[in-house]
């Protein structure tokens, strides 16, 4: 097993996971198997008792673990099935030594950092670096793991300590340090400085830790003297000296670290044996994709109505899905960031010009999309935006809480129940049309929720979502949720209009719901945008943009199968097949990290652009 550790200087949120998972992409499309970890070094056990506005969204795996955003880039990019043992934190690997010692596995000693917890690091990597993810039982040849936060600070301490202890226990040949760190252009200068760097690098070193190649992150392209600088203080050579500036997409980082033959390099540094000429057509469809995204020509507008819009990260997912169904659209997407409670009828007083320019953006826009969250604030505000699609036969994707949304609008406005709500919302209302699981446990809110990859099966056959998906039986779609549809008055929607095409299988849980006679007026209780990929965009949001452009009824009258085209500029006219039907799972590559919370809002055009800009070093601000 070859190990790669990804640290990062200077400051946080520099784009570890980007370029983690850039190194990755490159070793894979190398014919190599490759794994990630993601140390979080914060007590928490795992992500999914934080606020979205902690350290953005929480991302749900297969097996139900709720997870870093990180590991969601990792999949993406690599393709991979990760596990919740991929994510190790601080909380994880105490409670691990803590249970431990309870049993009296230490025999009476004296539990320490030193070797007990540090030990405890180096088993759980060793152990979960053989775990196979990529849907076969290969075990992984390569593993990275990104230590997260910065070196020096003093909750990564135990980890930074592990990883010198681990270097012996595996051998030197067989890892190797890879530090990335900011080099700032002041503008009162114009010129690279190089300081920060050198302590940073300087500190790592004093740990016992000395890296093997030092990533330069920096806003405008690095020339030569400086990266000779660099190489001079930090006790590298200049070819390991690597500089990524920011770039028009995110797609072209790993090209970027490519460039500077960084396949090669790591080849030789571990013995990878990774042949020195690489093929024509390596990384073709990567490069593909990267150029597709910079020459579109046409956009589509999607309004993002949403609880948590001031941190683009707590729609991590949701906002890559949309990118994917775009570019396979042929579309530049410009997302519109809406806050949910400023559409609500009580902002109007309080709130004038907000409220007007929130009505005003979703009248402008092609498409709506109201995505997951907890709690009451905003939630009028969705049911408002979701009457509106209705009415207005707006394209609209409800997704978790959206799809609660949606119900609890068609129940007030088209079954007349005015008193209509969540068990959630109004715990001590007389119609509750979503209510609570019964095996919930609201005593504990750490993993008590239906979580996970779970089945749902199509109960009708001619609907958009089932023939977006491929005429398939059932999909099995990954689940984040307390509440849902009450069963007992399914046939009082579904008599009016309201479909619930899919259910569990028990055919007691509302999975999929269509609503007849509407282009596109769709919600699903489970996450689809957890699975997305590049060049396999989920059915849900591919199905919205199509339904947004006004391509989705001749896209299914054709039996989902347009002519495929990778050109940047197809005519309207074409659009590639389903991407589910068209690319081979060894082929897909996936999206990269987002940046971590920042502390300003952006404007809506800025938040537009991030995704796509690779503004790596939006965390700095």
């Amino acid at each position: 097993m070859k190990y790669i550790l990804v640290t990062g200087g200077v400051i946080s949120g520099i784009g570890k996971g980007v370029i983690a998972s850039s190194i990755g992409t490159i070793l894979k499309h190398c014919g190599l198997h490759v794994t990630s970890i993601k140390i979080d070094p914060y007590i928490n056990i795992d992500a999914g008792t934080f606020s979205p506005y902690e350290h953005g969204e929480v991302f749900v795996l297969d097996d139900g673990g709720e997870v870093d955003l990180d590991l969601g880039n990792y999949e993406r990019f690599l393709d991979v099935t990760l596990h919740r043992d991929n994510n190790i934190t601080t909380g994880k690997v105490y409670q691990s030594v803590i249970n431990k010692e309870r049993r009296g596995d230490y025999l009476g000693k004296t539990v320490q950092v030193v070797p007990h917890i540090t030990d405890a690091i180096q088993e759980w990597v060793e152990t979960v670096a053989k775990r196979p993810v990529d849907g076969d039982d290969a075990e992984p040849e390569v593993c990275i793991i990104e230590l997260g936060g910065t070196i020096g600070d003093i909750e990564g301490m135990p980890f930074v300590e592990a990883f010198r202890q681990f270097q012996f226990r595996v051998k030197r040949e067989n890892i190797c340090v890879v530090h990335v760190s900011l080099v700032p252009q002041p503008s009162s200068t114009g010129e690279h400085k190089t300081k920060p760097t050198q302590a940073s690098v300087r500190e790592l070193r004093g740990l016992g830790l000395s890296p093997d190649f030092i990533v330069c992150r920096s806003e405008k392209p690095i020339d030569e003297m400086v990266k000779y600088k660099i190489s001079n203080f930090c006790h590298v050579s200049p070819e390991q000296v690597i500089c990524l500036h920011d770039a028009s997409s995110i797609y072209a980082v790993p090209l970027m670290l490519q460039e500077q033959k960084a396949s090669q390099l790591l080849s030789d540094r571990l013995d990878l044996g990774i042949t020195l000429q690489r093929p024509k057509n390596f990384m073709k469809k990567w490069r593909d994709l990267a150029e597709k995204h910079d020459y579109l020509r046409h956009s589509v507008t999607i309004a993002l109505v949403g609880k948590y819009t001031q941190l683009e990260d707590s729609y991590a997912s949701v906002i890559k899905a949309l990118h994917h169904a775009a570019l396979a659209c042929n579309r530049k997407l410009d997302v519109k960031y809406i806050e949910a409670d400023d559409l609500e009828e009580s902002s109007k007083e309080s709130k004038p010009v907000k409220f007007f320019e929130a009505w005003q953006n979703v009248c402008k826009c092609n498409g709506i999309i109201v995505p997951g969250g907890f709690g009451q604030r905003g939630m009028e505000g969705k049911i408002a935006v979701c009457k509106w699609a209705r009415t207005m036969r707006k394209p609209l994707l409800g997704v978790c809480l959206g799809l609660q949304a949606a119900v609890i609008e068609f129940a007030r406005h088209i079954l007349g129940w005015k008193e209509a709500n969540s068990q959630e919302m109004a715990p001590e209302g007389t119609c509750h049309v979503v209510v609570e699981m019964p095996e919930h446990n609201p005593g504990q809110l750490g993993g008590t929720m239906r979580l996970g990859k779970r089945q749902t099966i199509f109960k009708t056959g001619n609907t958009k979502l089932r023939q977006l998906y491929g005429n398939v039986d059932f999909v099995e779609e990954r689940h984040r949720h307390r509440y849902e549809v009450n069963p007992k008055y399914v046939s009082d929607f579904e008599s009016a209009g309201m479909k619930f095409v899919g259910q569990d299988v028990e055919g007691e849980r509302m999975e999929i719901m269509e609503l007849d006679g509407h282009p596109y007026y769709v919600a699903c209780q489970y996450h689809p945008e957890y699975i997305t990929r590049p060049l396999k965009p989920s059915p849900p949001y591919l199905g919205l943009i199509l339904a947004s452009i006004g391509k989705l009824d001749q896209y299914l009258a054709r039996g989902c199968r347009m002519t495929p085209t990778d050109s940047p500029e197809s005519s309207d006219d074409e659009l590639p097949m389903p991407p589910h039907l068209l690319v081979k799972e060894t082929d897909k590559p996936s999206m990269p990290r987002h940046s971590k919370p920042s502390k300003m809002q952006q404007t809506d055009d800025d938040m537009a652009s991030a995704d796509t800009s690779d503004s790596l070093l939006d965390k700095s601000s």
